[in-house]
């Protein structure tokens, strides 16, 4: 393997002797990047010795930033007082981190006790140019959140997540995006099974298109979630808090025996999807919206908007729908809460639609005058 004496002497010209006396963000900055394969490895194999040093306490604490200060306190408080999910959490962080870097938080003497609006329009504005209406919703919601704890503690003017405006949304205006189904099955049948690659990729889109798992829930099974003797598979879903259990079918079966065949067998990590390339570990969401694309490309489909891997899970439902599943059947296998979340597929139900619309008005006649 050239990665590992590549990234050796890579840090050695850096001056680095000894990893013990650097912290993880020192060595993340001293990491190669440049385009070229050899150091795109080396890059992933020095990525994952920080992690592994950071989880054994082999390297040096790195001191907070006020930046980051903030943000632990903010993430205990929606921990502790908000009870938000981890994966809420750190969404939070993500976007709290960028307005602090927006108004340079680690400069400023006062803190946040002479935040001007301006300031907060001028960090919406830029971000407003890079997101849709939906995710700055969601945005501005996390934003004032954060002005609220500030308030509470005395570290912001009062009154100032009042100005944090969001921009209207309504409810069903958009419709779904799903493929016809003859394009899933062009597209599982354009998968090349004879590598370890393909064999991966085509058990995770055939788990969306079987049951209309979330990219993050099929990243996220674990050997131990497949039931072989009892042919069943228990599917997590974080948005309901109590994982599913399904039948295992014959074909999803195949496919993922197919696949752990030619899994490497002396991995170490029980994550059901790993990588195929070095280091070796669990995938990550990315990785399946990834594998989509390509065949997706691959097999020549391609239409606007179409919303990734998760148009799978729309393209079952849709198909479901026309055969005459009933729609709580449907909710109950997309792991939705309440009917109206799966009622968003009788939009594109056309064929029923046209027998419920009523019959257009005949015009009147205008009165000919003589």
């Amino acid at each position: 393997m050239l990665a590992a004496p590549f990234l050796d002497r890579f840090l050695r010209d850096h001056g680095i002797r000894s990893l013990s006396t650097c912290t993880a963000l020192y060595l993340r900055t001293c990491l190669p990047r440049e385009d070229r394969w050899t150091p795109q490895i080396a890059y992933s194999l020095g990525r994952s010795i920080i992690a592994y040093l950071q989880d054994h306490g082999e390297l040096m604490a790195t001191p907070l930033t006020p930046v980051e200060q903030l943000i632990e306190e903010y993430r205990r408080y929606l921990d502790r007082v908000r009870g938000l999910a981890t994966s809420t959490n750190l969404r939070h962080a993500v976007t709290i981190r960028h307005f602090l870097r927006s108004i340079k938080y680690d400069d400023r003497p006062r803190g946040m006790l002479d935040l001007q609006v301006s300031e907060i329009d001028a960090f919406i504005v830029d971000i407003g140019r890079r997101v849709g209406r939906i995710t700055m919703q969601k945005i501005a919601a996390m934003l004032r959140c954060f002005l609220r704890f500030l308030t509470a503690r005395g570290q912001a003017p009062v009154g100032l997540d009042g100005y944090v405006q969001s921009p209207r949304h309504y409810r069903g205006e958009k419709l779904v995006r799903a493929l016809p189904w003859n394009q899933v099955l062009l597209l599982l049948q354009t998968v090349d099974r004879s590598t370890l690659k393909g064999c991966r990729d085509y058990a995770m889109l055939l788990l969306i298109a079987s049951y209309g798992l979330r990219v993050a829930e099929v990243a996220s099974l674990d050997l131990d979630s497949i039931a072989w003797r009892t042919r069943i598979i228990q599917i997590p879903r974080p948005k309901i808090g109590t994982p599913i259990v399904m039948p295992l079918t014959d074909e999803v079966a195949t496919a993922l025996l197919d696949y752990l065949r030619r899994r490497p067998p002396d991995s170490c990590h029980r994550r059901l999807f790993l990588r195929v390339r070095a280091p070796r570990g669990p995938i990550e969401s990315t990785a399946v919206c990834d594998a989509f694309d390509s065949w997706a490309a691959r097999a020549g489909i391609s239409f606007s908007g179409m919303g990734g891997a998760h148009c799978l899970r729309h393209s079952l439902a849709m198909h479901l729908l026309r055969q005459e599943t009933p729609l709580k059947t449907i909710g109950d296998l997309l792991g939705h809460r309440s009917v109206e979340s799966t009622g968003i597929y009788l939009r594109l139900h056309v064929e029923d639609l046209r027998d419920v619309a009523l019959p257009l008005p005949m015009p009147i006649a205008a009165e000919v005058r003589p």
